[in-house]
């Protein structure tokens, strides 16, 4: 899943690149309001995390200017403690979630997560179960018939974003879009290897190849 990170603390965003990176997460991170607002309005993300007060443009005119512009990207906006009238604000211009500065980790990244797999439809729990699969995102460990398979950090977000979308056909240039940040170099033979690393783990049935379209999560018998 692949994060817009808008912060203008620098050594809080780099503590929040590292975090978020850790967790599982592809991270572009931009400080100025004016480079948040284009990108978030061009590059397709999953979810933004969003500081109000940013140079260039705020974020409250970023935000609503995104819902006038519909875009949907779920948004968690963070306030400073104490401040109601930013949260009431933020909620108002259309931010799904918000999150008082200074907060704990664990919280963000919970906040993180329950907003993901509600934009997706995907049920609040200790572990994303999905087709005959339980990912546990902590662990960043599968399971399968009651078998548990160690995940590198690289087949963990493959498969999340496989498991948040069962059942759909997923492009290469889509994965590569919601997989690599907005530096990397993307390279669709990666993808392929990734597959098939997750295809020995869980079985070739689960993940199938649709000729010309990419490839779907089927699920487990």
């Amino acid at each position: 899943m692949r994060l817009l990170l808008a912060e203008d603390n620098v050594a809080l965003a780099d503590e929040l690149c590292a975090l978020l990176r850790g967790a599982g997460y592809v991270v572009d991170w931009r400080a100025d309001g004016r480079d948040v607002a284009e990108l978030g309005a061009v590059e397709p993300y999953d979810l933004c995390v969003l500081d109000l007060g940013l140079p260039g443009v705020s974020g409250l005119q970023i935000l609503r200017k995104w819902r006038e512009q519909h875009n949907r990207l779920p948004v968690l906006v963070l306030t400073a403690r104490g401040s109601w009238t930013e949260r009431v604000e933020g909620l108002r211009a259309g931010a799904d979630d918000y999150l008082p500065k200074p907060f704990h980790h664990d919280e963000l990244l919970l906040r993180i997560q329950a907003l993901l797999r509600r934009s997706h439809g995907a049920q609040p729990s200790a572990v994303l179960s999905v087709v005959g699969l339980e990912l546990d995102e902590q662990a960043q460990r599968v399971s399968r018939n009651g078998e548990s398979f160690e995940l590198s950090a690289s087949e963990f977000r493959l498969l999340r974003y496989f498991m948040l979308h069962p059942g759909q056909v997923l492009s290469k240039s889509r994965l590569a879009d919601h997989l690599y940040d907005y530096e990397a170099e993307r390279d669709s033979n990666v993808l392929e290897v990734l597959v098939n690393h997750l295809r020995r783990k869980l079985g070739r049935e689960v993940i199938e190849t649709r000729r010309g379209q990419g490839y779907v999560l089927r699920g487990a018998a």
